[in-house]
């Protein structure tokens, strides 16, 4: 399995209706895109974050889903959703166990 791990900085300008619109998305990918086992996302409440304001987690079947996932167009879509609203900073890691 891979985990797939997205932390979202965002412009002072986005709203928190727009965030939560990023969120419901991007859940809804899970019933779009072959290969998500699994798939969390909520806003921070921590004040460890360093200005991250999202996080989300999803769990693929393997290395090929987690490749097939970056250019679907459902996943394409909700990239140019974060361009549209003020994504300012994007950090990923990915790993298998």
């Amino acid at each position: 399995m891979v985990e797939h791990i997205v932390l979202l900085k965002f412009s002072p300008k986005t709203t928190i209706e727009q965030k939560q619109e990023t969120i419901s998305r991007t859940l809804l990918l899970k019933e779009v895109i072959p290969g998500i086992m699994d798939i969390q996302q909520g806003i921070n409440f921590s004040n460890r974050s360093k200005g991250f304001e999202i996080g989300l987690t999803v769990r693929f079947e393997d290395r090929t889903s987690l490749e097939n996932y970056g250019p679907h167009p459902a996943h394409q879509e909700v990239f140019a959703y974060l361009q549209e609203i003020g994504v300012e900073d994007i950090i990923v890691v990915d790993f298998e166990f």
